[in-house]
């Protein structure tokens, strides 16, 4: 009876031990309770189809332009780049938990999701600023990030999902909050660190890379300076790499006052509430929000069940006049003059990087003004950054550029 015991106990571990090669997601599932990051969700997924085009699962930036729909080429051969240069086709995506920061400081357990190559080390950890979603479903933690098939190079991409998505679903999205937001990234690279040496896949390097594209690309700046500020202890930049961010809010705004049209109508309402949490301004949104959109943004919104490519569709025109109200697109009223004054102070210029920075910009974005780059590159003058502007399309259509380069460029 003993032996026949340890037979079958035998058996059973060999055939654990076979499952975990076939399923190397396996082996993140059963271990001791991490104390930082929690894992409530493991498996596995290629980045390439056996046909050499972009896993269908893979969530892409569409803002719902021509050249978007079109981009099934760039995406294709984004893929096929891909494959010529990772060292592991497979991921493993690791859905967590961790101990984050609300907007007022106190403690708020968010969720993000962690991406490993499902076989050899880990170079470096990437903690990526992902860009602007609508739906919950788009978040992170819920479905497949564009920018995590990076981590097919070889590297631990941590990708929060920001408060209002994921566990916080039920939350608003303090959209371009820079403080909230880049605090949420942080966090979570501050519990991936420890969890990645619990689960034995510690990076051969304690340098971090920095990346993000659109909303992204903004937040990533605003990282890097909170990172500077109070964590230049604990990470160590070792590059940046940022794209079509709206790095220079109050600009953006009197472009797009200026032109009364908007490349993303999505994120008016989504800036001004968000803004509004954010800051803590108190402004109501009966001031800002034209009828339309007043009585149905909370649904459109703050449900979390629309794309973002859907919300434009709802709000049903780009033209600011038929969205916002003539108070709220008058920087001088007194409660428009509050919320301008507040994207003054969620831009993302006003400091010195002293990490190396790689900007891309496409010199026609309709949905971030280039204008954003140029007031970067005034700012930022004499610091170590590579600026690559140049016409990459349309905003989606450039998202996917940015992808290709940094691929190409991490080593």
């Amino acid at each position: 009876m003993v032996e026949m015991k340890k037979i079958v106990f035998t058996a059973l571990t060999l055939l654990f031990a076979l499952a975990s090669c076939r399923h190397p997601e396996i082996q993140y599932v059963d271990f001791h309770n991490s104390s930082t990051f929690h894992p409530y969700s493991v498996k596995s997924a290629d980045v390439a189809m056996p046909d050499g085009s972009l896993n269908p699962e893979v969530v892409l930036l569409d803002d719902g332009s021509e050249d978007t729909k079109i981009a099934s080429t760039p995406i294709t051969s984004m893929a096929r780049d891909l494959l010529g240069v990772i060292n592991c086709n497979r991921l493993i995506h690791i859905a967590g938990t961790f101990e984050g920061h609300d907007v007022d400081g106190t403690p708020l357990v968010q969720s993000g999701k962690l991406l490993l190559p499902a076989e050899g080390p880990v170079k470096n950890i990437i903690l990526v600023s992902h860009f602007t979603i609508g739906a919950n479903s788009e978040c992170p933690s819920e479905a497949f990030p564009l920018e995590g098939i990076v981590a097919s190079k070889g590297y631990a991409v941590a990708i929060a999902d920001y408060i209002g998505y994921g566990v916080t679903a039920n939350r608003i999205h303090p959209y371009m909050h820079t403080e909230s937001t880049a605090r949420s990234v942080v966090d979570m690279g501050l519990a991936v660190l420890p969890f990645l040496e619990e689960i034995g896949r510690k990076p051969e390097s304690d340098e971090i890379i920095l990346m993000g594209y659109s909303q992204g690309g903004s937040t990533t700046m605003a990282v890097l300076d909170l990172i500077q500020d109070e964590y230049h202890d604990t990470f160590k930049v070792k590059q940046v790499y940022c794209g079509g961010g709206p790095y220079d809010l109050a600009a953006t705004f009197d472009v797009s006052m200026e032109l009364d049209q908007t490349g993303i109508p999505s994120a008016i309402p989504m800036i001004v509430q968000g803004i509004n949490e954010g800051e803590h301004l108190g402004l109501e949104m009966k001031d800002f929000f034209q009828e339309r959109l007043l009585n149905n943004y909370q649904e459109w919104i703050n449900s979390k069940k629309y794309p973002v490519k859907e919300i434009n569709k709802l709000i049903g025109s780009s033209a600011l006049h038929e969205i916002m109200t003539p108070e709220g697109r008058d920087k001088n009223s007194p409660k428009t003059a509050r919320l301008y004054k507040a994207l003054l102070l969620n831009s993302t210029l006003y400091f010195i990087p002293h990490a190396p920075v790689y900007m891309l910009h496409s010199t026609v974005d309709q949905t971030v003004p280039f204008q954003n780059a140029l007031s970067a590159k005034a700012w930022f003058k004499g610091c170590d950054i590579h600026y690559d502007f140049d016409d990459y399309g349309k905003h989606g259509t450039a998202c996917l550029k940015f992808i290709m380069k940094v691929a190409s460029m991490l080593p």
